[in-house]
């Protein structure tokens, strides 16, 4: 049976970390790999991101409902996590609808819109993470995993070593569970530690 795996990652093209993404998905697709799993995270059917007027907080939602949806949720850790804010741009928290704006997913050279959340609501201890906030994209698929699927989180370093500096301070706490994910094979070549993710993923 197929594992739900979502990947969270820097995509930056130049900068991100695609090449451990790139990997995992291969492992995923492949029939030389034995880790059979659906990125959720590349879903598109039916995606958001898709409408005209996507919005930050839209986003947010489909990422919980993903989340919600997957077995295990890998954040990809690079030398830039730390210091990404795509996604932080939301001020309705605490300010009234009339006073903010955002721009709408990929549509940048448009400008901004008003924001189109009439009201917002207390988030409760069961609820996923509001949708309306002012983290980045990445903080809040990681603290939507924390709260309900906080035992099937895997951090990876886009490294062959333990880069404990990299952590964002929202992930502070995993510092003793996160690992690299590159190693050296028999022939020095540094390539993914798959039996590290295949053992994980079979455990389950």
């Amino acid at each position: 049976m197929s594992k739900r795996i979502y990947i969270s990652a820097d995509y930056d093209e130049d900068n991100g970390d695609r090449e451990v993404v790139d990997v995992l998905r291969k492992w995923g697709s492949d029939n030389l790999h034995k880790v059979d799993f659906i990125d959720m995270s590349e879903v598109k059917s039916g995606s958001v991101s898709k409408y005209p007027d996507c919005r930050i907080c839209d986003l947010k939602r489909e990422f919980n409902e993903q989340i919600n949806a997957s077995s295990f949720i890998i954040f990809i850790v690079g030398d830039k996590t730390a210091s990404r804010i795509a996604g932080n741009s939301c001020s309705r928290m605490s300010k009234a609808q009339s006073e903010c704006f955002c721009t709408p997913y990929k549509e940048n050279v448009n400008g901004q819109k008003p924001c189109k959340v009439s009201w917002t609501k207390e988030v409760g201890e069961k609820d996923d993470v509001g949708n309306i906030n002012s983290f980045s994209y990445l903080e809040h698929e990681f603290k939507q995993a924390e709260k309900h699927k906080r035992d099937k989180i895997i951090i990876l370093y886009n490294s062959l070593r333990h880069e404990s500096n990299w952590l964002p301070d929202y992930m502070a706490d995993y510092e003793a569970e996160a690992r690299p994910f590159w190693i050296k094979n028999s022939n020095g070549d540094k390539v993914g530690d798959y039996e590290y993710i295949k053992q994980v993923l079979e455990d389950d």
